[in-house]
């Protein structure tokens, strides 16, 4: 199951690349920007800026789950079963109504992913695998790493390693370069704000260090979590002593991904302001480089 091909990409490894996203995630992290990646199966995102006020096709199309009221359609989430969201994909005209989720299986994603070769070639580019959390898929993970591998095509993960290591081993010898999140090394905290176990991620990266494997951590600094100098020096050590890793990239929280709550119709528990806090990013930019790190602050 997948989200979405993302074409042209030039923030997800080297070069230009082609993101593949797949759907779903063991987390639950707060301030996630992607919430319809979570599940492993698909969801549906309502508009309501963009629905017809005299439309009811929604409504014919699956009446045991959409309601037409004075004010607009009520969707009973509690009912939506997979016939629901067949009759439901292709109903709206305006996509008020949209289904997020594809099923595809390696080569019909490999399909894609050549169309861009000459551009790989020329940029040093390639193929990111993103979600959710990709391992969570583990079968056609290690397809997609193993086929470009073998076409000579780079390949590259973004992942948070919130899996058991049985999954993340098949695709070792395929993957070029892993992103690599570590959002928090105290545990406490880590299932306060994700639901999911730091020892876990801490011990998968361990191990994944001791492969050899080209990694690069990147940090989400996110304010009430790990957006302080105590913390962020506590994941900078660990990635320069522990991990040995020489890059590490900051991402300041930002809210772009909230009104995307509102399309699945769940509540946002992050902070409602994003980041912004030069001193600290300063702090985090010079500790890194102190510890021997080569330190990037993305958007």
């Amino acid at each position: 199951m997948i989200f979405n091909i993302q074409r042209y990409s030039t923030h997800d490894g080297p070069g230009i690349r082609t993101v593949v996203f797949l759907k779903g995630c063991a987390l639950g992290c707060r301030w996630c920007q992607n919430p319809e990646s979570r599940s492993r199966e698909k969801d549906l995102l309502f508009d309501a800026r963009l629905c017809l006020p005299d439309c009811d096709l929604c409504q014919k199309a699956a009446p045991d789950v959409v309601t037409r009221t004075l004010t607009g359609i009520v969707i009973d989430r509690n009912k939506i079963h997979p016939e629901h969201l067949i009759a439901l994909e292709h109903c709206c005209p305006t996509l008020a109504l949209t289904v997020c989720g594809e099923d595809k299986d390696a080569e019909e994603i490999m399909e894609v992913v050549r169309r861009d070769r000459p551009f790989y070639d020329r940029s040093s580019g390639g193929i990111t695998i993103s979600g959710g959390e990709p391992f969570m898929n583990p079968e056609l993970a290690e397809k997609l790493f193993r086929m470009s591998h073998e076409e000579g095509i780079h390949t590259a993960v973004e992942t948070c390693l919130h899996v058991p290591w049985s999954y993340i081993e098949p695709s070792l010898p395929y993957v070029d370069l892993f992103l690599a999140d570590l959002k928090h090394v105290d545990d406490a905290s880590f299932k306060e704000w994700t639901d999911g176990s730091a020892k876990r991620v801490l011990e998968n990266l361990r191990k994944l260090s001791r492969t050899g494997k080209n990694i690069t951590i990147r940090v989400p600094l996110i304010q009430g979590f790990n957006a302080d100098p105590k913390t962020i020096q506590s994941i900078i050590n660990f990635s320069a002593d522990e991990l040995g890793v020489k890059k590490i990239h900051f991402l300041p929280y930002h809210t772009l991904g909230m009104n995307k709550y509102v399309l699945l119709d769940q509540p946002y528990l992050a902070p409602d302001k994003p980041l912004d806090s030069v001193e600290l990013l300063t702090f985090a930019l010079s500790y890194a480089k102190q510890k021997g790190l080569t330190a990037i602050l993305r958007g």
